[in-house]
């Protein structure tokens, strides 16, 4: 499997993975989701506005004017007495009356150790004293005044009697409801005094901490109990009867709740997401200023709906917003209600989650895409480029119309997804290298090597054509020389020949392919690109050349017995690749250049030469000094092919003697192509002028006059 293959196929299993954590939505993954929905209702509040609702707040000033709480229902009374003279337009308690009025004087007479004193004092007996619930609840009587009860946890149900009606739309709407197995009781003369009864239960699992959206109606065994707002309104709006509008597709779904003309949009299991504002003091009118009346009064309360709650930190309703607020519970109600009022909702469906998820698959693939292409920085690149977009289209979405899109998984899914593929890139790539580095440590130099590993995504090991120049080199005069030494000494010699050899190859950015007895195979250009690699691979041949003649002189060799060594250069195009079984390969080339090569150092002896290189070798480093040798015949191939001496450098081939050597070679090579007759003279002033150049050439011109077809 190759590594783009590996890389796709593995981004499109953690595309799936993450989609099905998504799908699964644990309990991580919805607080890193809610805290970006909070964090948008942080940046953008709804801004505050002059709504028809006030909460009279029973905050510490009242605390202190009229005793701790609770007071004494009478004074509630009054304070009913009050708000409806002031024009309330519904009275709502955040506030719960499970149990009669501990302080009323008709519940004290009832008290064992106070029966006598009350029968003494001559104040009557316990149902002819006065009933605070009793005030309280003709306080009550034909007023819009709407009474709280509580979820709890254990418990029963007491059958209030509802003051409200519902009517379902679509396919059973409140069984997807809440359910509410207990509830706080009420006084039942309060109760039955009361215009409405909802729940003042604002997280429908108990929990305590961020209040992000509250139930509109709860399931109970005695009814549909509406939430203390939505009774609120209802009350208000003088309305008899709910409307939960349910789906005709799906049982148990909840998709609005309508009280008259407002339509309140909910989640599918019936929950209410409250847009926040900033807590506002306005909103808050004292309770011991409301039960001093006074004229000034009436302006803040006439046709509001007054919620009745506390502040007071010693009366534990504080709960926090997603502003980062801490408020009285009675104002979260009461922020409900304005909302309603505004028609300013917040909105999260199906086809938004829909939505987020195919943002996340066109976000990954793009990211995987161009990962599996260009690498990790462009991929990056795509993907921060991905994730504003996605920002700027959530934030757009809720800016403009109240839609909670979740940004957090496609950006979440996308990084998890980046930081898995580019670690498994890294892991691929690390494994390449060491097999890259294990097979080419051995053959190619450490420059060659660090730009193999630099490219190692672009490098094609299963065989490639391009064109390289092959050396043949073969050590001459070796038989003899093993003839004097044990095997020991002469494995070492050769180990210590061709590490001198290989240094000069690997010197000039050769490639060594490999070592054949005594002989050795190399070439050029390739497993990277190598500018001038002829004439890099002529260099390396002269310094192999040099090298024996040192390793020689070292080891004090005879001169009959000293180490020569024959060399054969030739370029073309050949197939460069790891070339062997599955399980055992050697990097090498293959081809007719490489076949070229061989001959042309097989042809040494024949033209009397050390370092022969064939005509593409020579256009490819014509700065050297070079000789023509003529076309010889090369086994296995047609026609003749035109072969060099390689005699020297760039330096040599300046030199005054090269210079004139070459002159006078030139005119021997036409006399030659024209006969050869007269052609002695030359040949021998060609000897002369060789000696001056390198001795090593009179073997190369005392062949000539053997070879005269090579050069007709």
């Amino acid at each position: 499997m190759g590594k783009k293959t590996l890389v796709l196929l593995s981004g499109v299993l953690l595309l799936l993975l993450v989609a099905l954590v998504r799908l699964a939505d644990p309990a991580p993954v919805q607080q890193v989701r809610l805290a970006y929905f909070d964090y948008l209702q942080r940046l953008l509040p709804r801004p505050a506005a002059d709504l028809p609702v006030r909460v009279v707040d029973i905050d510490e000033a009242s605390l202190t004017a009229l005793g701790q709480w609770p007071w004494p229902r009478h004074v509630l009374a009054q304070l009913v007495e009050n708000l409806s003279a002031a024009g309330a337009a519904a009275i709502v308690f955040d506030v719960i009356f499970a149990e009669s009025d501990r302080l009323s004087l008709s519940n004290m007479a009832r008290d064992p150790s106070l029966v006598t004193w009350f029968e003494q004092s001559g104040l009557g007996s316990g149902p002819d004293l006065p009933d605070n619930d009793l005030m309280f609840a003709q306080a009550m009587q034909g007023r819009n005044v709407v009474l709280g009860v509580a979820d709890i946890r254990q418990g029963g149900l007491v059958d209030y009697g509802l003051k409200s009606g519902a009517v379902e739309i679509g396919l059973s709407p409140a069984s997807g409801l809440p359910q509410a197995n207990a509830l706080t009781g009420i006084v039942p003369i309060l109760a039955e005094a009361s215009a409405g009864i909802g729940s003042i239960s604002t997280n429908p699992y108990q929990e305590f901490g961020v209040v992000r959206a509250v139930p509109v109606m709860w399931r109970t065994d005695i009814g549909l109990l509406p939430a203390l707002s939505m009774e609120a309104l209802r009350v208000a709006l003088g309305q008899s009867t709910f409307i939960l509008v349910g789906s005709g597709a799906n049982e148990a779904i909840i998709e609005a709740l309508r009280i008259g003309a407002f339509e309140i949009p909910t989640t599918s299991d019936g929950l209410f997401t409250v847009r926040f504002r900033r807590d506002d003091p306005a909103l808050y009118v004292p309770a011991h200023r409301v039960l001093e009346g006074g004229p000034d009064l009436p302006p803040v309360i006439e046709g509001h709906i007054v919620l009745v709650g506390t502040s007071a930190a010693g009366l534990l309703d504080i709960r926090t917003t997603p502003l980062g607020e801490s408020v009285p519970g009675v104002s979260v109600h009461a922020q409900i209600i304005e909302q309603i009022l505004l028609g300013d909702f917040l909105y999260r469906s199906d086809l938004t989650i829909a939505m987020e998820f195919l943002c996340f698959f066109v976000l990954g693939g793009v990211v995987l895409a161009v990962m599996a292409n260009f690498g990790p920085i462009p991929s990056l690149a795509s993907g921060l480029t991905g994730a504003g977009l996605t920002t700027a289209t959530s934030w757009l979405a809720f800016r403009d119309h109240g839609i909670q899109f979740d940004a957090t998984f496609p950006m979440a899914g996308g990084l998890v997804l980046f930081g898995s593929v580019f670690a498994l890139q890294y892991i691929v790539a690390d494994r390449e290298k060491r097999i890259i580095r294990r097979s080419f440590s051995q053959y190619v130099s450490p420059e060659i090597l660090a730009d193999i590993e630099r490219k190692g995504y672009d490098l094609k090991l299963g065989g490639v054509e391009q064109d390289i120049a092959v050396m043949f080199a073969d050590i001459r005069n070796f038989t003899p020389l093993s003839e004097t030494m044990s095997p020991t000494d002469l494995v070492a010699l050769l180990n210590e020949l061709f590490t001198d050899l290989g240094e000069n190859i690997l010197h000039n950015q050769g490639t060594i392919d490999k070592f054949i007895g005594d002989a050795l195979m190399a070439f050029w250009n390739a497993p990277v690109p190598t500018q001038d690699y002829r004439r890099k691979a002529c260099l390396a041949a002269l310094g192999m050349r040099a090298a024996i003649g040192a390793l020689n002189t070292r080891k004090g060799i005879a001169p009959e017995s000293q180490i020569a060594m024959a060399i054969g250069l030739s370029s073309g195009p050949a197939c460069v690749g790891n070339i062997g079984s599955r399980d055992r390969f050697n990097y090498s080339a293959i081809g007719d250049t490489v076949n070229r090569a061989a001959r042309v150092e097989t042809n040494c002896r024949h033209i009397g030469c050390d370092l022969l290189v064939s005509d593409d070798i020579v256009a490819g480093a014509g700065d050297l000094a070079f000789l023509m040798a003529g076309r010889i015949a090369l086994k296995g191939q047609s026609g003749r092919a035109a072969v060099h001496v390689l005699v020297g450098d760039a330096d040599m081939a300046q030199s005054a003697d090269f210079i004139a050597l070459a002159e006078c070679h030139d005119r021997l090579l036409q006399c030659l192509a024209q006969g050869g007759a007269n052609s002695a003279p030359l040949l021998a002033e060609c000897q002369t002028l060789a000696h001056r150049v390198d001795t090593r050439l009179g073997a190369f011109y005392d062949r000539i006059p053997q070879r005269a077809q090579d050069f007709t």
